[in-house]
């Protein structure tokens, strides 16, 4: 029996995935999330939560350990050096070092002392991950996550992960990276001004409320589906967001009403998918790819936000990846992505297709 351990840290959300299996079939596989905002729990925190995670997994021992960060982008980190660094040794302190290995932009899963040296291609490699799953079902197509903070968009062609841009700051320039998600985003970087009473009313320079209070009051998430902090550090009630929300125009609930918190909300919404379209448009100016192309949807705010955003481009061919690897999977896809590649390489075989019954190239 081979087990594997996939791992995601990221600055705000850590995610794990386990798998077990033999013979080139799975036979149990465990997906965890849990909200830990690095830059206010503090770095040495980590380790414990790592821990924590792997014990809820409730396995002994596991033969690999594969993984990718964000986390590293955190401003509790000086440099990307040291946080690429801090974090193999938190897992080289958790795990047997010989069983680790850490995903590079390149695809590669590296040792972590060749993980240490090569830091800068193992910085927020974790896209990777998402065109290498895509890339078992079409061998042109393209792969776009929207989490809670930000949104991934991979290019495949040929049946290979074709990015323009081997790091964030390439990745914004290009399209590759679109920095909004469906729950932290602050309200004010995606509108200048919000309506109320038939007037466009400038907004306030404060992290009044962000994108998780408008989806909630909008239906597209559910108060579980809210696991980040809030603004203000109260609840995820509807009542709580809508206050948030008021206070972005420095009003309240006795002053703004409720029909007009909505509106106010479908405002955001449909600024925040102009957002995400644009940054697809840039996506399209820089690569050379039909708009026929399937395009493969993941992640918590896949369906509602990026979904609209791909038919205002253009976009033709959309699918959930939700529909093939079910709803938890696909909120974790690079965490997802990195147990297959563990036993894919452990098996020699046909990981994904050992998840998903009967599949085939889609193209």
């Amino acid at each position: 029996m081979n087990r594997i351990l996939g791992w995601d840290i990221g600055g705000a959300n850590l995610k794990l995935t386990y798998i077990s299996g033999k013979n080139n079939k799975i036979i149990e596989s465990k997906i965890l999330t849990k909200y830990f905002p690095i830059w206010k729990m503090g770095k040495e925190k980590l380790y414990s939560a790592l821990k924590e995670m792997v014990n809820s997994i409730g396995v002994d021992d596991v033969d690999v350990i594969t993984a990718t960060m964000t986390a590293e982008l955190s401003d509790v980190y000086f440099s990307k050096k040291e946080g690429v660094h801090h974090i193999i040794n938190i897992l080289c302190d958790l795990f047997e070092e010989q069983r680790l290995l850490f995903l590079d932009v390149y695809g590669n899963l590296l040792t972590p002392e060749t993980a240490k040296a090569e830091y800068l291609t193992v910085a927020a490699a974790n896209w990777y991950a998402i065109g290498w799953l895509a890339a078992q079902f079409s061998d042109n197509c393209i792969a776009i996550d929207m989490g809670s903070t930000s949104t991934s968009v991979v290019p495949v062609l040929g049946g290979k992960v074709r990015p323009k841009g081997l790091n964030d700051l390439e990745k914004l320039m290009v399209g590759e990276l679109i920095y909004t998600g469906a729950l932290r985003t602050n309200i004010i970087s995606l509108v200048s001004h919000l309506p109320f009473k038939g007037k466009l009313v400038p907004v306030s320079s404060e992290y009044f409320a962000q994108t998780g209070d408008i989806h909630l009051l909008l239906g597209n998430i559910s108060e579980r589906d809210y696991i980040v902090d809030t603004p203000d550090g109260r609840g995820i009630t509807r009542r709580e967001a809508s206050a948030r929300l008021a206070r972005v125009i420095c009003g309240d609930l006795e002053v703004v009403p409720n029909d007009e918190i909505i509106e106010m909300a479908r405002y955001i919404y449909r600024a925040q998918i102009r957002y995400v379209a644009k940054g697809l448009s840039r996506f399209k100016r820089n690569h050379n790819i039909n708009e026929d192309i399937p395009v493969y949807v993941m992640g918590l705010g896949g369906n509602f936000v990026v979904v609209p955003a791909l038919k205002q481009v253009g976009y033709k061919d959309i699918r959930l990846f939700s529909d093939y690897v079910g709803i938890e999977a696909s909120r974790a896809a690079p965490s997802f992505a990195l147990a297959l590649m563990g036993f894919e390489l452990l098996e020699g075989g046909d990981s994904i297709g050992c998840i998903i019954k009967n599949r085939r190239k889609l193209e």
